[in-house]
């Protein structure tokens, strides 16, 4: 594990309670929100029965490659700002099941966090399937000794989402992983004509629980369907839509997890 993530600088969880609430995508999103801002990013997808990630990223059918120090990520660019590591690129059919028992899965989780090699990373994102099981448990001991940032959580603002939340948040404290925020997901419709966003839910539930449970609320992210197009067709949706509101929510919220990082490579990139 240190050779893989030695060259690795922050490491964030993104957790959800439930299924169905967006965070393979505010995975995404946030990736290429920092990587946008100058950073070298790495996101591993741990959703072994439910692999996402290739497809929203157009790399579906990629394969692995083996080197010295371990697995080659799939990079999405010639310049490998972007890395990319999921069982997605291990299945010989995009459509295959993943029917494994909780031991297997567990050293698949393990192989992911020892084997792969980032190279030099800013930061290294790592997606999660939806609860608290064998997967959340074998990553978070995985990664003890580096030390991650800690973890986001992400809910919708119904009651339902926002009490399977709580739970996340409980193993969280359990587990000793730090909790560096909360994302209300899917909070509004941002309309394709006047970009005018409209709730079309209910709002405010996850920043309550959010100033109820003593963490900080990162913001809310409204829906968007050209970030579904984007998504669908493999293309970047920080690229094709950089003036949505949706994208500059989730700008905002990777400015605030990574204040210091962030503002010193934007700082960078500007001509003197």
């Amino acid at each position: 594990m240190a050779e893989s993530l030695r060259n690795v600088k922050h490491v964030i969880l993104v957790l959800s309670g439930k299924g169905g609430v967006g965070k393979s995508t505010l995975s995404a999103q946030l990736a290429l929100a920092l990587v946008k801002s100058g950073l070298k990013v790495g996101l591993l997808d741990i959703d072994l029965c439910g692999p996402s990630i290739p497809k929203m990223f157009g790399v579906d059918g990629q394969n692995i490659h083996q080197c010295p120090e371990g697995w080659v990520p799939v990079f999405t660019d010639q310049s490998q700002q972007l890395a990319l590591m999921s069982i997605g690129f291990l299945l010989t059919r995009p459509e295959e099941a993943v029917v494994w028992r909780g031991p297997k899965k567990n050293a698949m989780v393990k192989q992911f966090v020892t084997d792969v090699y980032w190279g030099e990373r800013d930061v290294l994102i790592i997606d999660t399937p939806p609860g608290t099981s064998d997967e959340h448990i074998t990553v978070v001991e995985a990664l003890r000794e580096f030390h991650p940032d800690g973890a986001v959580l992400v809910t919708t603002s119904q009651a339902v989402a926002v009490a399977d939340v709580r739970r996340e948040l409980s193993f969280c404290r359990k587990t000793g992983l730090n909790v560096l925020g909360l994302v209300e997901n899917m909070s509004g419709f941002v309309c394709p004509t006047c970009s005018e966003c409209t709730n079309i839910f209910s709002q405010g539930g996850g920043e309550s629980f959010a100033e109820q449970s003593g963490i900080p609320f990162l913001g809310r992210v409204p829906l968007d369907p050209s970030l579904t197009a984007s998504l669908e067709s493999g293309s970047s949706f920080a690229e094709k839509f950089p003036g949505s509101p949706t994208f500059a929510a989730v700008q905002e919220i990777a400015a605030r997890l990574l204040p210091a990082t962030t503002t010193a490579s934007s700082n960078e990139s500007k001509p003197a």
